[in-house]
């Protein structure tokens, strides 16, 4: 894995002191998948020429990295469903080594890619709700979790860097902590459950589909004593009260059976709704379409596509210093919102 590099200037600090190191980049918006928390199938994707360039995303990475930018994740839809995006992550990898390289993905293309991002170095988010395959193709639309499940395998045969991230639905998921939780048991991989977020104005998020942190807490502990993971900061020593940038956002516990075994990997829980992490956030998100995105829950975006063909880099740094001035407080705005907390979904923000 690349080094972080803790030299560079950390000019991204916002007018709360959060310093902004990561941005997330969502390459499509196309999903060969749809699934029912995160698309609308009603909604149009955004026009070929509408979407940045890849040699305009490398622009936009370049400009973040004299920012202090050193972390980056790709993101859709689905980045394999973008035709080149391959080719375009080797590159990347090159011209910036010093980049920690993230990706998620819903898993369904990652095949012929396995090899390369074991060789890049990529760590990969891999989105799994379910393990049951007729509830699979109920939630996403398409019958692949075998496909899914062979391509997690490999990846773990690989040694790639392993993230299972799982959207907590009452009703339709919370039947299956345990099997999903258990693939930490025996594999090196943080399973994570995510609070549901009520997101978009066509949402299907309801308080009867919501399953709140505690109450997954609660189910965990009927299989297993709960063991608070303590994570090594960049100075080397662990607490397990360090700061998000150095932890992320997940709350991670080892599990132990009643027998005493204990987990090779970890369960997790990111409190999105229910117990903020906003006070310490340190992303930046940039959307298909070449919009700058503060905040997941603000709807506020800035445009640069049009601004880089135009004018170039030197613009997008001034209004990549000015987004980040008046990034808000996520959690502020869910307290204050009586319905979703953005018009936009998932989807066409990028996850």
């Amino acid at each position: 894995m690349p080094a972080q590099n803790d030299e560079l200037p950390a000019l991204l600090t916002d007018g709360h002191g959060r310093t902004v190191r990561y941005l997330r980049i969502s390459v499509t918006d196309r999903c060969n998948l749809c699934c029912r928390y995160c698309r609308d199938d009603s909604v149009p994707f955004i026009p070929h020429e509408n979407i940045l360039r890849f040699e305009e995303i490398e622009q936009v990475i370049a400009t973040a990295a004299t920012l202090g930018i050193h972390k980056l994740r790709f993101t859709g839809g689905e980045p394999f469903a973008r035709k080149g995006f391959l080719e375009f992550l080797i590159g990347i990898h090159q011209r910036f080594p010093q980049m920690a390289l993230k990706l998620t993905s819903n898993g369904t293309l990652l095949a012929p890619a396995l090899e390369t991002l074991k060789e890049l170095g990529v760590s990969v988010n891999l989105s799994l709700d379910t393990l049951d395959r007729e509830k699979y193709a109920s939630i996403t639309g398409r019958d692949m979790l075998p496909t899914v499940l062979e391509n997690m395998h490999r990846m773990l045969e690989l040694g790639i860097p392993l993230k299972i991230n799982a959207v907590a639905m009452r009703g339709v998921n919370d039947g299956e902590l345990a099997a999903l939780a258990s693939m930490a048991m025996d594999w090196p991989v943080d399973v994570r459950f995510i609070e549901f977020m009520p997101m978009g104005d066509s949402t299907i998020w309801s308080n009867s589909l919501f399953w709140p942190a505690a109450d997954i807490l609660d189910t965990a502990r009927r299989y297993w004593k709960l063991d608070p993971v303590a994570l090594r900061r960049r100075d080397g020593k662990e607490s397990e009260g360090s700061t998000a940038e150095e932890r992320g956002p997940a709350k991670l516990w080892k599990l132990i059976t009643p027998e005493g075994k204990v987990s090779r990997g970890s369960f997790g829980l990111i409190t999105s709704v229910t117990q903020s992490f906003c006070q310490s956030c340190n992303r930046l998100r940039l959307t298909a379409e070449g919009n700058l995105r503060t905040c997941l829950f603000d709807d506020r975006e800035y445009p640069i596509r049009d601004i880089l063909r135009e004018k170039g880099t030197e613009e997008v740094r001034r209004i990549m210093l000015d987004a980040v001035s008046r990034k808000p407080v996520g959690a502020e705005i869910l307290a204050a919102s009586q319905g979703p907390v953005a018009h936009k979904r998932m989807s066409a923000i990028g996850g």
